[in-house]
C-alpha cells in the first residue's frame, strides 16, 4: 500500500496583528476580545438587540435581571442615525435589531479601519448621561449659592458717616412718641421762704398736648407763694395733691423718655430727681438756638426772650403769674426748630451721664 500524505489546514488564524490607535481604542478592543473568550458576544446566544454591560453595575430604577447576568436596558430614541463602515446611514428604531451590536464576520473585521468604526458607532448611539458634579464643584455650587442668599454677608462695612446718619434717622423716629416738655411752678418755704419748693407741675407731649397738670402741696409749710412769678394762691393748695403723690405719678411719666425742659435742673431738684443727661434736652443750653435767635451761643437766655425772638408770642405777661402749661409747650416748639441740627450733634457727641 501506497503511504498516503495528507495536508491538512485546520483554517489556523492568522497571526494577531498589532493594536492600533489612540489607547482609548486599544483598551476598548482589549475588552471586546476577553468577553468574545468568555462567550459573552458569541453570535448564536447573543440576542441582537440586547446589549451587555462591560462593567458590573447595580440595577437601576426599571431594569430587570436576565439569565446570562446582564441587564435589560430602556430601548434607545426613535430614528437616530449612526455612520456605518461604509459610511451610509441607519434609521434606529426600538423593533429593529441594531446589527452593530453584534457584527456578522466579514473578510473586513480584523482591519483596523473596521475596529474604529465599530468604537463610532457604539459611542454614538450610548444614550447620553449627565455626571454628576465633584466634591469640589459642590462646594462651589453651595458657595455661589450662600453668597445670592446673604449678599450683605462679606460686604464692607459702611462708614462712620453712613452709620450716624441712620442712627440718627432711627432716633427721629422714635422721638415724637418718647419725648415730653415739663415746667414746674415753685412756692417758698423753710427759713424765711428760700427754699424752692414743687408747687404745680405741667408736662405735654411732642403736640403740646397737656399730659399732667397738677398743684402740689409741699411737705413743708407754704412761706412765700411768689404768686408774681409762680401765679400760685392760697386757695390753690386747698385741694393740691401731696407731694409723695404727685411726685410719683410724674417719675413715672418721665421714666425712660426724652425730656425737655427750660433750666430744666431746676424742675429735676424740686421734684428730688435726677434724669439721665443721655435723655436731657435743656433749651437754656443748646447753641444753634441762640444762634437762631441772635445771642451769645454760651449765654444762658430766658425762656420769655428766646420765644419773642423765635416764636413772636408774648409768655409770662402782667402780674398773675406764669402759666406752667403755656412755658412747657413754648420749650417743646423752640427745640423744635433746631431738634434734627441738635440731635445729630448728640448722636455725635454723647453726653455722659
Amino acid at each position: 500500500m501506497s503511504t498516503l500524505l495528507l495536508n491538512l489546514d485546520f483554517g489556523e488564524p492568522p497571526p494577531k496583528k498589532a493594536l492600533e490607535g489612540n489607547a482609548k481604542h486599544r483598551n476598548f478592543v482589549k475588552k471586546r476580545r476577553l468577553l468574545e473568550q468568555r462567550g459573552f458576544l458569541s453570535k448564536k446566544n447573543q440576542p441582537p438587540s440586547k446589549v451587555p454591560k462591560l462593567h458590573s453595575e447595580p440595577p437601576k430604577k426599571g431594569e430587570t435581571p436576565r439569565v446570562d447576568g446582564t441587564w435589560k436596558t430602556p430601548s434607545f430614541p426613535k430614528k437616530k442615525t449612526a455612520a456605518s463602515s461604509n459610511g451610509s446611514g441607519q434609521t434606529l428604531d426600538k423593533k429593529t435589531a441594531v446589527s452593530w451590536v453584534t457584527p456578522a464576520p466579514s473578510k473586513k473585521a480584523d482591519s483596523v479601519t473596521a475596529k474604529v468604526d465599530l468604537l463610532g458607532e457604539f459611542q454614538s448611539a450610548l444614550p447620553k448621561i449627565s455626571s454628576h458634579p465633584t466634591q469640589s464643584q459642590k462646594k462651589d455650587l453651595q458657595k455661589k449659592s450662600s453668597k445670592k442668599n446673604h449678599p450683605q454677608k462679606n460686604a464692607p462695612q459702611n462708614s462712620t458717616q453712613s452709620h450716624s446718619e441712620n442712627k440718627c434717622s432711627r432716633a427721629f423716629q422714635k422721638l415724637p412718641q418718647k419725648m415730653v416738655a415739663i415746667d414746674c411752678e415753685m412756692v417758698g418755704t423753710g427759713p424765711k421762704g428760700h427754699v424752692s419748693s414743687l408747687a404745680r407741675c405741667s408736662i405735654v407731649n411732642y403736640d403740646g398736648d397737656v399730659l399732667y397738670d397738677e398743684y402740689i402741696l409741699p411737705p413743708c409749710q407754704i412761706v412765700d407763694y411768689r404768686t408774681r412769678w409762680s401765679g400760685i394762691r392760697k386757695q390753690h393748695m386747698v385741694n393740691a395733691t401731696p407731694f409723695k403723690i404727685a411726685r410719683g405719678q410724674i417719675l413715672k411719666m418721665l421714666t425712660g423718655k426724652i425730656v425737655v425742659g427750660h433750666a430744666i435742673h431746676n424742675d429735676f431738684k424740686a421734684l428730688q430727681y435726677f434724669h439721665p443727661k443721655s435723655l436731657t434736652r435743656d433749651t437754656s443750653h443748646i447753641p444753634p438756638l441762640n444762634r437762631k435767635a441772635d445771642c451769645p451761643e454760651n449765654a444762658t437766655v430766658s425762656l420769655k426772650l428766646l420765644t419773642k425772638k423765635l416764636l413772636n408770642r408774648d409768655i409770662q405777661a402782667g402780674k398773675s403769674g406764669h402759666s406752667s402749661v403755656e412755658d412747657a409747650q413754648a420749650t417743646m416748639e423752640l427745640y423744635k426748630l433746631v431738634e434734627v441740627e441738635w440731635e445729630e450733634h448728640l448722636v455725635q457727641n454723647p453726653p455722659k451721664d
